[in-house]
């Protein structure tokens, strides 16, 4: 399968193209999930209308703009979520997103997959890295200074 610009590699399960591997491994949970009845149901790539089509005075048609999530997972208390799974946050997704939590009151999920996390919220695992890499630094700069 060919790779997209983001460096993901398509993959396909159960005739489903997945824009990613973690996109089909999170499929996958959510099928175990629903047949061990942990949920009631899930859909892939919901479509949310962020704006109406309409045409300017002048005649131009402009297109609607919809967000396409990832998965609608319906809980079995009655909640709903929805779930993108991103590597990193386009300026086209945050502007979307954005949009989205104005209009629509179901709360959005951004998760990242990462080997020894399994599935995390992007933003945590931002924060890990983050902190990760200026504990790094700040141990280079303590064996620095005792060197002097």
């Amino acid at each position: 399968m060919a790779r997209n610009k983001y460096g993901n590699k398509k993959t396909v399960v159960d005739n489903i193209t997945f824009d990613s591997q973690a996109e089909a491994t999170y499929y996958i949970q959510l099928k175990w999930l629903l047949q061990a009845k942990q949920i009631k149901s899930f859909k892939c790539q919901p479509r949310f209308l962020l704006q109406e089509a309409y045409i300017k005075p002048d005649g131009t048609k402009v297109r609607k703009i919809e967000y396409v999530a990832d998965f609608e997972i319906h809980n079995l208390d009655g909640s709903v979520e929805v779930i993108d799974i991103k590597g990193a946050e386009t300026k086209e997704f945050l502007l979307k997103k954005k949009i989205y939590e104005y209009k629509f009151d179901i709360p959005l999920k951004v998760l990242a997959y990462e080997e020894s996390l399994g599935f995390i919220e992007l933003d945590k695992l931002k924060k890990l890295r983050k902190g990760a890499v200026s504990g790094k630094k700040s141990r280079s700069n303590k064996s620095s200074q005792s060197r002097s």
